[in-house]
């Protein structure tokens, strides 16, 4: 089930990624898309609302429409969200905004990592993290950073399935292991 769900959701993402291109604003229409999935992703009475078969059409169209002007989206954005209230698919907002985010950075030749340190970093250490991510992938890469004390020191780094554990945690761990055999 998860995957046809991630499957119809590529599906819509690649049609509005393919309306975004002819019209020449792929990245503008993605960061609409992303504020709509936020604002449906963040209200548990939205969701519950618009997932629910008590209300009817002309009532959850009515909300969204409040949504929409709330997120003020391009006309396109504003269409497509009606087509999937419609279509009994606005659940899957969030999934179709992770989907058309990938096909725009692979589009655009970027990537996305998610760095963790046990502290928080610094603009040049980001730097520095930065552009040895994108030498070592080839690519623009956009980076997301956390902190997590249990790391003791150093940096996780995530891109796709490659991950850089340079933390002491692991580094610990290693040489514990070492020494036991």
């Amino acid at each position: 089930m998860a995957a046809m769900g991630g499957s119809v959701s590529r599906r819509y993402a690649r049609a509005l990624f393919d309306l975004g291109r002819d019209k020449g604003d792929v990245e503008a229409l993605g960061r609409e898309l992303d504020v709509l999935a936020g604002i449906y992703a963040s209200s548990l009475e939205l969701r519950q609302t618009l997932e629910n078969p008590i209300f009817k059409s002309d009532e959850k169209r009515a909300i969204v429409e409040k949504v929409l002007q709330q997120a003020a989206p391009s006309p396109v954005l504003r269409n497509f969200a009606l087509l999937l209230l419609e279509r009994r698919r606005i659940g899957k907002l969030p999934m179709i905004a992770r989907a058309y985010q990938e096909m725009v950075d692979v589009q655009l030749g970027r990537v996305r990592a998610a760095v963790t340190s046990a502290k928080p970093l610094d603009a040049t250490a980001q730097g520095e993290i930065q552009r040895a991510l994108e030498r070592r992938t080839g690519k623009k890469v956009i980076m997301n950073t956390s902190v997590d004390p249990e790391l003791i020191g150093g940096v996780v780094a995530r891109v796709g399935d490659l991950v850089l554990d340079g933390s002491l945690r692991t580094r610990l761990a290693t040489l514990g292991s070492r020494i036991l055999n």
